[in-house]
């Protein structure tokens, strides 16, 4: 039985990176997520595809065992996007975007999803992410959300109102700053924190991620990789270790939020390591484990003991 439900795309993307370029690969963001977090939870995915969607890629997804009942396919094409990473790996250019079957998506949840304990609303229109959310008969013990600039621009009201009743965004320091007219990521969070959210998971690319939660503040770098291949679907991996791991303890507690971005870290770390999900895919317990004992080294630092001060000069004395 799931734990877990997001509702999101899934997309076949074609891109462009310094790496060479690469076409027709699985993505979206309800893919990205529900792999990432696969190897923590139980997870169920509610999205659309077309009657091109390969049949191999949906066996690949219930093999992992990932729910995919509520993965409809209808008459039409699958949702397709094209993007170049050439200028800049922290953001991509968007080359062609091809709705096709996603612009009709109008997700309904069967009655097995409605009351799982954790739900993650990935990147849609906010009207589209409240709705799921009106659908849940028993409200989660978290829910978490994505978003971007295009709902930021066309959709605000819709996504303030949406803020207003989750626990978690997730969002890029751009967006952030965006949505609440702030000059500077801390006083972003503060506005989004007044909104109600508990915590806000700022994403900031090859520089990591920032939990600002209503009692703590809590910064996690990205993982030294020499080489980036794909940075697609890395803030959709970080949310799937974020939410997975919450998920599979069953808390959410401050200590377990800390822990919780070092495993979206790690997941996020292994997605760019290849185009696509093909690194994401292949991981083992074992990996996995190294990678986040890895995080641990990176971090850790002893601090001063038994009241002892930092050797500043003496001159600065008051």
């Amino acid at each position: 039985m799931p734990n877990m439900l997001v509702v999101g795309s899934v997309a076949y993307d074609s891109v462009d990176t310094p790496s060479g370029k690469n076409d027709n690969q699985l993505g979206g963001s309800a893919t990205y997520f529900s792999v990432a977090s696969g190897y923590l939870t139980d997870v169920a995915v509610v999205a659309v595809v077309g009657r091109d969607f390969d049949p191999d890629d949906r066996s690949m997804l219930s093999d992992r065992g990932i729910d995919t009942s509520g993965l409809v396919q209808v008459e039409g094409d699958t949702f397709r996007w094209s993007g170049s990473y050439r200028e800049d790996l922290n953001s991509a250019v968007t080359l062609e975007t091809q709705l096709n079957v996603f612009a009709d998506f109008a997700p309904e949840l069967g009655d097995a999803h409605k009351a799982l304990p954790f739900l993650f609303l990935a990147n849609i229109d906010p009207t589209l992410q409240a709705s799921v959310l009106s659908q849940m008969t028993t409200r989660p013990k978290m829910v978490a959300c994505d978003t971007m600039n295009l709902w930021i621009d066309i959709a605000r009201p819709a996504l303030v109102s949406l803020v207003e009743q989750v626990d978690i965004l997730l969002i890029n320091e751009a967006e952030a700053m965006q949505l609440t007219e702030a000059d500077g990521v801390a006083s972003a969070a503060d506005r989004l924190l007044d909104m109600g959210l508990r915590a806000v998971v700022i994403k900031r690319g090859e520089y990591g991620a920032v939990v600002f939660h209503k009692e703590f503040t809590f910064a996690v770098p990205a993982y030294p990789l020499v080489s980036v291949v794909d940075p697609t679907g890395a803030g959709d991996s970080f949310a799937g270790g974020f939410l997975g791991y919450l998920s599979s303890v069953d808390d959410t507690g401050n200590d377990a939020i800390r822990r919780a971005a070092v495993v979206g870290s790690v997941m996020a770390s292994f997605a760019v390591e290849s185009y696509g999900l093909d690194r994401l895919k292949s991981l083992n317990a074992t990996e996995i484990d190294a990678r986040f004992d890895a995080f641990v080294e990176l971090t850790r630092f002893h601090p001063l003991g038994g009241g002892q001060g930092l050797p500043v000069k003496s001159t600065f004395n008051s």
